[in-house]
C-alpha cells in the first residue's frame, strides 16, 4: 500500500483525443493472427504506465489470449496487482513469451499454456493446470477471440462461421463450467465481448454475431454462478489497436480505423485494463451480469 507522501503531488490531466496515435496510420498488413512487434504504431499494453496499488495480491488468475492485446494488458495490469498469472494462448509463442517476460517482472507467478481452447478437455487441463500451478483459482478472463472479415455472405464459409462460434463462445463456455468447479465465493468470470454485439458490422458478420451471444452467455450464467458466490460480467470495447486488425482488414479499413469514435482514435489495450481490474476486484462486490462498454462514445452498451 502506498503512503500518503509517496502519491505524486497532483494527478496530471491530460487530453484523452491526443493521449495515443491516432489515424491516418501507415498502411499494412500481416497474416493472421499477426504480430505485436510488426504494428505501426506498435500498441501500448501498459509496460511503462500501469502501476499497480495491490487490488489483487494474493489472488490467481486465467487470462486467455494472453498473448497480445487486450489479454496482454490484462495479464501485465493483473500482476502489477499482485496476482499469479497463467497466461493462455493458441500458438502465438514469440508475443506469449513477450508477454511473461514482463509479466514475470512483476514478482508474481506466471506461467504459459498452449493450446486450442474450443477442445473442452484442453479447457479443462488448463484449468487444471493453473490450480496446480498456483494451488487455487480466483480468476477468469475469457478473452482470446477469433475474427474474419468479408464483403458477402459467400465470403463467410460454413466452417468459418463454426470456428468463430467454436473460439468466441463455445471455448468460454467450456472454460467457465471448468472454473466453476474451483472458484471460490467472491471469484470472477470476465467475458471479453464487443460493442459489435449491440452495433454489428456487415464485414464482421461472424464475429458480431458471437459476441451477442457471449453477451447472453455472460448475463444467463451469472444467475447461475452467484449460487456459489462467484461473480460473472463483461467488458465491450470499440475500436482496439491489436493485431486483429492489420491482421484481418483491408488495410485501407486499417489506415482509418477508429477514426469514427468521439476521440477520432482507437482504444490502445493499456485502456482497457482498469476495467477488468476493477471488475476482479473487491470493489466491484455489487456487480454481477453487467456489460461495461468502453467504446470511445461510438455507442451506448
Amino acid at each position: 500500500m502506498l503512503a500518503v507522501n509517496e502519491l505524486p503531488d497532483q494527478i496530471e490531466l491530460r487530453d484523452p483525443r491526443t493521449l495515443y496515435p491516432q489515424p491516418p496510420f501507415p498502411k499494412q498488413s500481416q497474416k493472421p493472427p499477426g504480430a505485436t512487434d510488426a504494428m505501426d504504431p506498435v500498441p501500448d499494453h501498459g509496460e511503462s504506465s500501469y502501476q499497480g496499488s495491490g487490488k489483487l495480491k494474493g489472488l490467481s488468475a486465467i487470462v486467455t489470449g494472453g498473448d497480445s492485446g487486450i489479454g496482454r494488458a490484462v495479464a501485465i495490469a493483473y500482476a502489477r496487482e499482485g496476482a499469479d498469472v497463467m497466461i493462455a494462448y493458441l500458438s502465438e509463442d514469440e508475443d506469449a513469451r513477450s508477454t511473461l517476460e514482463v509479466v514475470k517482472e512483476c514478482g508474481v507467478n506466471a506461467q504459459l499454456y498452449g493450446g486450442d481452447l474450443t477442445d473442452p478437455q484442453t479447457a479443462v487441463r488448463l484449468v487444471d493446470a493453473a490450480v496446480g500451478q498456483f494451488g487455487k483459482l480466483d480468476l477468469l478472463v475469457n478473452n482470446a477471440a477469433f475474427q474474419r472479415t468479408g464483403g458477402d455472405p459467400d465470403e463467410f464459409s460454413n466452417e468459418e462461421f463454426e470456428k468463430t462460434f467454436a473460439t468466441n463462445v463455445f471455448a468460454p463456455f467450456y472454460l467457465s463450467k471448468a472454473a466453476l468447479d474451483h472458484l471460490p465465493a467472491g471469484g470472477s468470470i470476465i467475458n471479453t465481448v464487443s460493442i459489435q454485439a449491440y452495433d454489428p458490422s456487415s464485414y464482421l458478420l461472424a464475429y458480431a454475431a458471437t459476441k451477442s451471444a457471449l453477451v447472453s452467455l455472460t448475463k444467463g450464467f451469472a444467475k447461475l454462478a452467484i449460487d456459489q458466490g462467484v461473480r460473472v460480467n463483461a467488458v465491450a470495447p470499440g475500436p482496439v489497436w491489436t493485431p486483429f486488425i492489420p491482421s484481418t482488414m483491408p488495410e485501407e479499413k486499417v489506415a482509418k480505423f477508429g477514426e469514427n469514435t468521439l476521440f477520432t482514435r482507437p482504444a490502445q489495450p493499456a485502456e482497457l485494463a482498469p476495467l477488468f481490474v476493477w471488475l476482479a476486484s473487491a470493489a466491484a462486490s455489487y456487480v454481477t451480469a453487467e456489460v461495461y462498454g468502453a467504446t470511445g462514445g461510438s455507442t451506448p452498451v
